[in-house]
């Protein structure tokens, strides 16, 4: 494994909750190392056979208790933690819908909850972290799938993907709901004001027969520092919402764009049928960033949003948009080597989007688009780039471990032609003067490691990977100050191997 090289003073972090914030650091260095260490201080599992039974994790300071996600028991699995080393597993919160998000904020739980009819309403419910006893049930709109606090605490905000069923046949509206712990009022807020809007910059709307609103996906969640704006992620349609808190309103939505694959830095290993491992190349490909998670942090005084760009397909029974690259007609005079380039050993094994790409409406694809830009991405809240990590996840995991590319539990190089690493996860610690960035890779595994001090340079640190893990889906910062140890922790939940691993910083 790759160590650090970089000096850092390591001081107590204002990570707050799992919305995702990052605050600047205003305190004074306590410790001056001249290395960063991660070093694994406990590794359990949450359950056995099939996965799904850890996805996300929530902490508790105040009980030294860790909540986990466990949709394959319908519940949320409880913790103690106070020993990372001996962690021991207590009565779980059993629930009568399927658990997909959960956060905590001083002492309270909000659980996100779908309904067993996905297309129907959920609930955003809240307990004590003590006790676990429900305080609260609020209705949220459809399919729940994150729920977190503001940082300072007013709000609880769900993003409710709304997703259709397998036949597309019932679409709901994907909305926010937004509670207000003050007046213990819960809203849900919808995309209606946006019905017959285009947004431009590669936003997409296309679900069949759907409108605007009963297209928008949302995923997942980022707010502010000053808890006034929330920003989230619209995976599949390839674009940001924000929210303002105390209007309950959406203002503004960004499409993300698109990332040109012919560009220096921006290659990437399109097949797994080349016998070639690590073959990257500049292709004519677009990869539009569908991202999944997303944080907020401030650097410098300004703030920034970094997402994970995983990627996503509609592929239903009743709709699909998914389409390999060999399997599509291409525009002779865009692509006069359509016949080479649609080899199994160059892209006609890549997954690709018959949604976008036929530009002139003739029947043949003008444009080839790929799912998710393999990358991270830093944008200011405007929605403007900042930083792309370009081709550097898949070229830093292959020069350090070239056995784990692009790898599903099977052989090397078996995701190339879908999605890659697939970077599925984004948080941020404070550590001393820098801000640490994690990404973890739900494919390839592990946890990446940047520091972003400078937004527009990130430099890659670490890659923390455990062979114990299959496919992190929750990445979770614990500060110094509220840690059972007394030194800043990451915690990773691993969706397919059912285990959670906490790595201590120092």
């Amino acid at each position: 494994m790759k160590k650090s090289h970089l000096i850092l003073s390591v001081a107590a972090a204002t990570f707050l909750n799992s919305c995702e914030l990052l605050d600047d650091f205003t305190g004074d260095p306590i410790v001056d190392p001249t290395e960063l260490s991660f070093t694994k201080i406990a590794n359990f599992a949450n359950g056995a056979g099939d996965e799904g039974f850890a996805e996300i994790s929530a902490f508790d300071a105040k009980t030294n208790r860790l909540f986990i996600v466990n949709p394959n028991e319908t519940e949320v699995s409880v913790w103690d933690v106070t020993v990372p080393s001996s962690a021991m597993k207590l009565s779980s919160i059993a629930l009568s819908g399927t658990p997909n998000s959960v956060a905590v904020y001083d002492g309270v739980l909000a659980i996100a909850i779908e309904n067993a009819d996905k297309q129907q309403l959920g609930t955003i419910d809240t307990y004590d972290t003590e006790t676990l006893v429900l305080k609260d049930s609020y209705v949220a709109g459809a399919l729940p799938d994150m729920v977190c606090f503001s940082p300072d605490g007013k709000y609880i905000i769900s993003a409710n993907e709304g997703e259709p069923n397998d036949d597309y046949t019932i679409d709901p509206e994907g909305s926010i709901t937004i509670v207000d712990r003050e007046s213990n009022i819960a809203n849900t807020v919808l995309f209606t004001a946006f019905n017959g809007m285009s947004i431009g910059n590669e936003f997409r709307v296309f679900g069949p027969g759907a409108s605007f609103a009963q297209d928008v996906e949302p995923e997942y969640i980022a707010v502010s520092d000053d808890s006034k704006y929330a920003y989230v992620t619209l995976q599949e349609n390839n674009g940001i919402a924000e929210v303002d808190l105390q209007g309950m309103s959406i203002t503004r939505i960004f499409g993300l764009g698109a990332k040109d694959h012919t560009k220096n830095g921006n290659s990437l290993d399109a097949s797994n049928k080349d016998d070639i491992v690590g073959n990257f190349k500049n292709w004519p490909v677009y990869g539009l960033y569908h991202p999944d998670a997303i944080t907020y942090a401030k650097v410098n005084g300004t703030g920034y949003l970094i997402t994970a760009n995983e990627g996503d397909a509609r592929d239903y029974d009743g709709y699909s948009e998914e389409e390999r690259v060999g399997d599509l007609v291409l525009d002779e005079t865009i692509f006069p080597n359509a016949e080479w380039l649609q080899l199994d050993e160059n892209l006609g094994r890549l997954k690709t989007t018959t949604a976008n790409g036929d530009i002139d409406n003739d029947g043949d694809f003008d444009k080839i688009y790929a799912y998710g830009a393999r990358s991270f991405t830093i944008w200011d809240t405007n929605g403007s780039l900042i930083y792309d990590s370009g081709d550097d996840i898949g070229m830093t995991t292959f020069d350090l471990n070239a056995s784990l590319f692009n790898n599903d539990e099977g052989e090397v190089d078996e995701r190339s032609d879908d999605k890659g690493a697939e970077p599925e996860s984004v948080t941020t610690l404070k550590v001393g003067d820098a801000t640490l960035l994690f990404v973890g890779l739900e494919r390839t595994g592990g946890t990446m490691v940047y520091d972003m001090s400078n937004p527009s340079a990130p430099e890659f640190i670490d890659w923390l990977y455990n062979v114990e893990d299959i496919a992190p889906e929750g990445l979770l910062a614990i500060t110094a100050d509220d840690s059972p140890t007394g030194e800043n922790l990451l915690v990773i939940t691993n969706e397919v191997s059912n285990t959670i691993t906490m790595y201590e910083i120092k």
